[in-house]
Formats: C-alpha cells, sequence, structure tokens
C-alpha cells in the first residue's frame, strides 16, 4: 500500500490518477443511492443536497472523460 501512494505521487508512473478520482467519486454516488434506498425502504427522507451530487456526477464524467481523450491523444501506433 505504501508503494502505491508513493507510486501515485510520482511524476513517472503507470498509474492514471483520475481514473482513480473518478473511479472514487463514482463510488460516493453509489453510497449515496444505497443509502437513499435503505432510508426510502424505512419511509425516511435522505436529505443530500442538490449540488453535492451533482458535484460528484461532473466529477465521475469529467475524470473518465479526460482519462479517456488522454488514453486516445497518447495512443502509440501498435503495427
Amino acid at each position: 500500500m505504501k508503494k502505491f501512494f508513493s507510486d501515485l505521487f510520482d511524476d513517472n508512473n503507470s498509474i492514471n490518477e483520475k481514473a482513480i478520482i473518478g473511479f472514487a467519486s463514482f463510488l460516493i454516488m453509489i453510497i449515496f443511492a444505497v443509502a437513499d434506498i435503505i432510508t426510502g425502504t424505512m419511509h425516511k427522507e435522505l436529505v443530500v443536497n442538490e449540488f453535492i451530487f451533482d458535484s460528484f456526477k461532473i466529477l465521475t464524467i469529467a475524470c473518465f472523460g479526460i482519462a479517456s481523450i488522454d488514453k486516445w491523444i497518447n495512443k502509440k501506433d501498435v503495427q
């Protein structure tokens, strides 16, 4: 785990930081959804500010979009 974090902050690594942040944001959105379903079955309302959820949504889309574009631009010709 220590090596992973040292590699994560190294400039010359093979880890895609944008994909990690996007995946973490996606997991938080899933946790929100599961918590909303659970509280809904208990007939209670889960109050989540809309701008917080929208922020995670935009962060997820942006991270995965930028990571995809980055991978496409830096694609090496394999022959």
